[in-house]
């Protein structure tokens, strides 16, 4: 367990995506605690973060939850609720952490296919059939049909379904990992 006096000095000694829990007083001296996470967050990192405060009211509680805090508790804590709501902000960063994975590999197995196959995956993620892509494109069927089963083989995927999911997700993460 590490303690910061400010926000500022936790950010300046902060490693990003730590498999960690931030616990946070809500009127930290400077940056608030809730600015802190705010500011987390605008950097694209998910740690979970637990509130606390001696003075809590309902829009110091509300404002917390919508920048991100995973509770928001109030002082004195107790240490079976303390406890208890760092399981719960684990677990919430062990999902999000399983979903953050899956968009990067989703991104970098799209960002691995060629000009023609993001072009053809366009085309089937719009509908359109093989034979239609063929004519579309002035190719045989056999070539989409090729095209489709490398594609397939590149991102991993084993269905239609599966392909439409990673093919969705890695366009989604690669606009927001290449600006």
């Amino acid at each position: 367990m590490e303690t910061y006096a400010t926000g500022e000095r936790f950010l300046a000694s902060y490693q990003p995506h730590d498999p960690r829990c931030l616990l946070v007083d809500a009127l930290l001296p400077g940056m608030s605690g809730i600015d802190l996470i705010q500011r987390l967050r605008r950097m694209g990192d998910p740690i979970p973060a637990i509130v606390v405060s001696g003075q809590a009211d309902v829009p110091m509680a509300v404002r917390a939850m919508k920048v991100g805090a995973v509770d928001c508790i109030e002082k004195p804590v107790g240490r079976e609720e303390l406890l208890a709501s760092v399981q719960r902000a684990l677990g919430s960063f062990e999902g999000i952490a399983r979903i953050t994975e899956f968009l990067q590999l989703s991104a970098i197995r799209v960002a691995s296919l060629t000009d023609r196959q993001h072009q053809i995956l366009n085309l089937i993620l719009a509908g359109s059939p093989a034979k239609n892509i063929a004519a579309d494109l002035g190719i045989s069927q056999r070539t989409v049909d090729n095209h489709r089963a490398a594609i397939a083989a590149r991102t991993g995927s084993r269905s239609m379904a599966a392909l439409m999911h990673t093919a969705i997700c890695g366009h989604c993460s690669l606009n927001n990992y290449t600006r």
